[in-house]
């Protein structure tokens, strides 16, 4: 049996951040360049990590609700998903430490939990 665990890396950020308003007070063209900064720098992450990438994921958009009073729009802070594995909780919370995501881009920051197995299953 593998070592390794399952972990969901889940990528926040507001629209009313501080680093979101300092974000869209730059120019285009300084916008630009940091998101180039920020591309560069997410795909060295990508290849230093790429053994324990299970699943890139991706941005998320829009967001739905569903509950018992229907179908609903809402949003949050929720911003893109990765999933890693690690060998433990704490080693892959470092892989995101000083990730571009909050330190070029405008996120607020990473959350890493792990992906439990089914009760039961």
């Amino acid at each position: 049996m593998e070592d390794r665990h399952l972990f969901l890396a889940v990528f926040l950020g507001s629209k009313e951040s501080k680093q979101m308003k300092v974000w869209n007070a730059l120019s285009d063209e300084a916008r630009r360049a940091k998101e180039e900064e920020g591309m560069a720098a997410w795909k060295a992450w990508v290849e230093k990590h790429q053994g324990a990438i299970v699943e890139m994921g991706g941005p998320l958009g829009k967001t739905k609700r569903i509950g018992e009073h229907g179908i609903q729009d809402t949003s949050n802070t929720l911003a893109a998903f990765t999933i890693v594995r690690s060998a433990s909780h704490a080693d892959a919370a470092k892989m995101f430490e000083a990730h571009p995501h909050f330190t070029i881009f405008p996120g607020e920051s990473v959350e890493v939990m792990p992906i439990l197995p089914i009760p039961g299953a």
